[in-house]
């Protein structure tokens, strides 16, 4: 057996869309994703949470495919599985060292839960090569708690969004009626996992090398599921995550739409308000109500976030 070979799920529970897919075998899951390992970038990124991105960048490695598969995504091209290469363990474990020679403050993997069993395999085989930076799991906290404690001892970091407190929404944007509860079950492992928020100092700056951050991202005309959210998260688990509210909502679908995509134009016409960005003003009552609530310390956004800066070119940068 090579060293290569890594035991994939003849019959796939991954993530919590439990499709049974016979991935070993080559069955492609819900997800998208087969027995290949496919990544469409693996650059340093500057748009990261300060103590993630810092001055020198976040080694970030954006994989194709995604179990959740949310109709507003802003990485569509790559959720969607159309962009993206095959890559071995050995050489996603030498993207990890090449990043780290790049001077990135850790190692952040983008959506990699559907390709789990190679990407801890891989940073195995790049910390046995001298691979000392913290990895950080980016993920839309679609997961469930058997996934969270199989990361022990490979992940330092969780990087979760909470997207809905509201079951209703979880269906309506990703056909996930059960993403609330999963989510937070996925995120009290999470905490029980890693811990509390722990900080070094690298390269002179502020480093996360512990602990979850919980991100949310304000969506058109839900203010009120956003304002559930942060209670949820202050009341649950007070400090021992950071919040990080975010305003960067770009509507992929109305530039998609206007290009003669069917599928974008089928989607606005059912949920019409994806069509349009965050009114700032809504912002700034969330970030208001998250300091009523007494939320001492979270992230932010300033300005107007919401532009395609936000949004890497998925064009096989780094592979």
């Amino acid at each position: 057996m090579s060293s290569d070979a890594v035991l994939l799920p003849t019959s796939c529970e991954l993530c919590p869309r439990r499709c049974g897919a016979n991935r070993a075998a080559g069955e492609r899951g819900v997800c998208g994703a087969a027995d290949e390992v496919l990544v469409a970038r693996a650059a340093l990124h500057f748009w990261e949470e300060p103590p993630l991105s810092g001055e020198d960048g976040s080694g970030t490695v954006f994989f194709s495919h995604c179990p959740l598969g949310c109709s507003y995504c802003q990485n569509g091209p790559i959720a969607r599985g159309e962009a993206g290469a095959p890559v071995s363990v050995e050489r996603l474990a030498g993207l990890f060292r090449d990043l780290e020679a790049q001077g990135a403050l850790n190692v952040n993997l983008v959506t990699a839960t559907h390709y789990a069993p190679q990407v801890r395999a891989a940073v195995s085989r790049a910390r046995a090569e001298g691979l000392a930076l913290p990895v950080v799991w980016n993920t839309s906290g679609y997961e469930t708690p058997q996934a969270v404690a199989a990361n022990r001892g490979t992940v330092d970091v969780y990087l979760a969004d909470l997207k809905y407190a509201d079951a209703a929404l979880g269906a309506r944007y990703s056909q996930a009626p059960d993403y609330p509860a999963v989510a937070l079950a996925a995120l009290d492992a999470m905490v029980e996992a890693v811990g509390s928020l722990a900080f070094d100092e690298c390269h002179g700056q502020e480093r996360l090398v512990g602990g979850v951050i919980v991100r949310h991202l304000l969506l058109p005309g839900c203010l009120e599921d956003s304002k559930a959210v942060v209670r949820l998260v202050h009341e649950r688990y007070g400090d021992a995550v950071r919040l990080s509210l975010m305003s960067q909502y770009t509507p992929v679908l109305a530039t998609a739409a206007a290009s003669g995509d069917d599928g974008a134009r089928r989607i606005l016409d059912r949920c019409p308000e994806l069509g349009r960005t965050v009114p700032p003003e809504d912002y700034e009552t969330l970030l208001d109500y998250a300091d009523e609530l007494g939320v001492e310390d979270y992230y932010w956004q300033d300005g107007p976030a919401a532009a395609e800066s936000f949004i890497p070119a998925f064009d096989l940068t780094g592979l």
